[in-house]
């Protein structure tokens, strides 16, 4: 019982880290990179929907990303949602058939700014990895009358490795995007 508790604890672990990197991927660097629209939502036919459902994505060059709706009448949409997405400072333009995004140069002081927003974001990672811990040490505690108190003490001995270890690879990942943010 310990260890399909441990077992969740850890697939569910997985998948918050999975998902702090998925959000550190759409803080815009010095390059422009497909991942960084990923939760640009347009506003197709009433509905949001995500760009990615919409178009497909190439980056010809560094500071430039092409974007080829599959229907051209969403054109105008993309463009409108592109502009409206805050944190990203991109300048859209359509040419009738694609949209065209080059990201502007980022200054040293919007560098700082994006360093701290993904800060932000992996703290609030590791709150959401503690919460986790918290909710599987209360389901330990759950079990102390079917098991006994050692094994339920090496069992959170267990939840805190594998707590540290998730927390270890959110600040590995925050530390590669700060590198990466800071290099010019």
């Amino acid at each position: 019982m310990i260890a399909d508790v441990l077992a969740e604890t850890t697939s569910r672990m997985t998948r918050a880290v999975e998902a702090a990197k998925e959000d550190f991927a759409t803080v815009r660097t010095g390059r422009a990179n497909p991942q960084m629209f990923q939760k640009v939502m347009v506003d197709y036919y009433g509905s949001p929907t995500p760009l990615a459902q919409l178009a497909s994505m190439a980056n010809p060059e560094a500071r430039s990303l092409v974007i080829t709706p599959y229907d051209k009448t969403a054109l105008k949409a993309i463009e409108q949602a592109i502009r409206d997405m805050p944190n990203l400072g991109a300048n859209p333009t359509n040419d009738g058939n694609i949209v065209r995004v080059t990201m502007p140069e980022l200054t040293a002081e919007r560098r700082k700014e994006y360093v701290k927003l993904v800060r932000t974001k992996g703290e609030d990672a590791k709150v959401h990895l503690r919460g986790i811990r918290r909710k599987s040490k209360d389901e330990l505690d759950a079990l102390k009358s079917d098991v006994g108190e050692d094994e339920i003490s090496r069992g959170e001995k267990e939840l805190d490795a594998i707590t540290r270890q998730h927390v270890d690879l959110v600040d590995d990942a925050l530390k590669r995007k700060e590198t990466e943010l800071l290099e010019v």
